[in-house]
C-alpha cells in the first residue's frame, strides 16, 4: 500500500511507541478526536499519545489508504491491551504542508 510518507510515519511513530516523533507528525495547532476528547496543540496531542501508550500497547497495521477532496481515510486493524483487540478504525485526516492538521478516529 502506497501511503503518504506523513501517513507512514504516523504509523511507524505509533508502531515505535514514539509520543514526542508521533506529535511532531501534526501542525502547531492540530486537532484529535478520539474517545469523545479533543486534544489541540502538538503538546496536548504529545501526552494523549503518551497516555494511550501506557494504556494500551497499541499498534496499527494499515489495511486501506482513500484519499478525499478535503480529507484523507486511513483505516487500520489496532491491536493491543483493550478489550476486543484487534479491532478496526478509520483515522479521518485533514493534510496540509506535509503535516496533519485534524484526525478523527472512528470505529
Amino acid at each position: 500500500m502506497n501511503l503518504p510518507k506523513i501517513v507512514a510515519d504516523l504509523v511507524q511513530t505509533q508502531n515505535s511507541f514514539d509520543s514526542i516523533a508521533y506529535a511532531n507528525c501534526f501542525s502547531e495547532t492540530a486537532v484529535v478526536f478520539d474517545e469523545g476528547k479533543t486534544h489541540i496543540g502538538k503538546t496536548e496531542i504529545e501526552h494523549w499519545i503518551a497516555d494511550a501508550n501506557e494504556r494500551y500497547k497499541a499498534t496499527m497495521k494499515p489495511l486501506s489508504f482513500e484519499e478525499k477532496e478535503t480529507e484523507s481515510i486511513l483505516k487500520a486493524e489496532i491491536s493491543g491491551n483493550f478489550d476486543g483487540s484487534p479491532i478496526a478504525l478509520s483515522y479521518h485526516l485533514e493534510i496540509a504542508d506535509d503535516l496533519i492538521n485534524s484526525l478523527k478516529i472512528t470505529g
